[in-house]
């Protein structure tokens, strides 16, 4: 049972006689001031009060007690006596918020760690730039050349980049780039022995650490110390219906490539395979028109049939040891130099 300040008695609910045992808790005995409580600081009459503090203390002597400040209410600035609301502390752990930006995370040493490769914005514009020169040659050699000078400059502290395409049936095809490790890279092919004739056979990657203290190819260490090569990394090329081969880099550094620049070089030639193969697409297209346009001439000139045409270009080609496309473009041209005599 209550009595409020308006004199109605009523009896609590149980949520009202938690915050009365709450409240109570919180009243501490002075250790010094024996005068009784101020009804005021509860905020009701002194009948209000001995309701809510309880019955007198024993011996029929009243107890005297203190009350804490209380929190202003929200809204309201605190006045004297009272408790500042606390605020809540945000937490600055390094967490990303709403509209953040992530932390950076630091190095050993307290300092700001740098990206170990190249951002995929860089890469993505090595091989627009890659695609760019590649499909703008006019024959797969003039592409490899380019191949090998882009190559070069596109991976750091690279000595020389060579690449080679092998056929089916003819010698192979090779380009590179860098005059300091040349004796190197002629070496392997002389030999038949290397890293960059390793990959192109088996397909896979061949990364050296140290080429002068390689075991694998003993030929090449010697070499290899002369010219200040160490690092070495071999890449396979497949050019689909077309030629195998590698793209190998040469570096001074010992221990070898970066993994994340090796897989820079990975991309390149990944890219380089396709460019390659639409390179060559396109000169086959190029090399049948001038066949076929030699094939129209030896039947205007002979009068014969389309297969007889074809069957003497090929008798020719094999007579002269020449391609048939270079037996085409100079039976061409020959026509062409009488028709303007």
């Amino acid at each position: 049972m209550f009595t409020d300040r308006h004199g109605n008695i009523g009896q609590m609910s149980a949520p009202q006689r938690r915050a009365r045992r709450r409240l109570a808790s919180r009243l501490t005995a002075p250790a010094t001031d024996p005068s009784p409580a101020d009804p005021s600081l509860l905020g009701g009459t002194p009948e209000a009060a001995d309701s809510l503090l309880g019955a007198p203390a024993r011996g029929g002597a009243e107890a005297a007690v203190s009350v804490a400040p209380l929190p202003p209410e929200p809204g309201r600035a605190p006045q004297d006596g009272e408790l500042a609301p606390r605020r809540r502390r945000r937490r600055r752990n390094g967490r990303r918020g709403r509209g953040g930006t992530r932390p950076s995370v630091p190095a050993r040493g307290g300092r700001a760690a740098e990206p170990a490769g190249p951002h995929p914005v860089e890469v993505a514009g090595l091989l627009h730039e890659l695609t760019e020169r590649l499909l703008g040659a006019d024959d797969v050699r003039q592409a490899l050349d380019r191949l090998a000078a882009f190559a070069s400059g596109a991976i750091p502290g690279t000595l020389r980049c060579s690449v080679s395409l092998i056929g089916e049936g003819g010698p192979p095809t090779m380009a590179a780039s860098g005059v300091q490790a040349a004796a190197v890279d002629d070496l392997q092919y002389a030999t038949g022995e290397g890293p960059g004739l390793d990959a192109a056979r088996t397909r896979t990657v061949v990364t050296v650490h140290d080429l002068a203290a390689d075991e694998r190819w003993p030929e090449l260490t010697e070499q290899a110390g002369l010219d200040g090569v160490h690092g070495v990394a071999a890449i396979p090329l497949d050019v689909q219906r077309s030629a195998v081969g590698a793209i190998t880099f040469f570096t001074g550094r010992p221990g070898g490539v970066d993994p994340e620049v090796l897989l820079t070089a990975m991309a390149v030639a990944n890219q380089a395979e396709l460019l390659l193969g639409e390179v060559h697409r396109r000169a086959g297209l190029r090399e049948g028109a001038t066949v076929d346009r030699a094939a129209g001439v030896i039947i205007a000139q002979r009068g014969c049939g389309v297969r007889e045409a074809y069957d003497v270009l090929r008798d020719t080609s094999q007579r002269l040891g020449l391609p048939r496309e270079v037996v085409a473009e100079r039976l061409i041209a020959a026509a062409a130099r009488n028709a303007d005599a």
